[in-house]
């Protein structure tokens, strides 16, 4: 009892991938940082989990990879966001807040 749940919902992964590339590209482990960044360490995303995810959305055209130097000087595949990918994330943003909606509402009823 207690311990917070932090699975994610079916479809939340692919949000807060396309949300984490809004304002730059990132590599595999920028994504996951910041992911974790933005939502306070509440989810912090496995690659087991981010890269299937990454490459899906690839091959749907939301995001282009790229190999580029990495901070560290290694090399490492950048993603960033295309103009599908940023159509996907206004997508996914109205429906995670109807979600969200639906869900406050059959919490609260009574």
């Amino acid at each position: 009892m207690g311990e917070k749940k932090t699975d994610l919902l079916r479809g939340t992964l692919d949000l807060l991938i396309l949300k984490a590339l809004f304002l730059e590209p990132l590599h595999g482990v920028g994504i996951s940082r910041r992911i974790t960044q933005i939502t306070k360490g509440a989810f912090r995303v496995s690659f087991g989990s981010l890269f299937p995810s990454l490459h899906r959305m690839e091959e749907r055209g939301w995001v282009k990879a790229e190999w580029r130097t990495s901070e560290h000087n290694r090399r490492a595949k950048y993603y960033r966001l295309t103009s599908g990918g940023r159509t996907q994330l206004k997508v996914e943003e109205r429906s995670w807040s109807q979600t969200v909606r639906i869900m406050t509402a059959a919490v609260e009823s009574t």
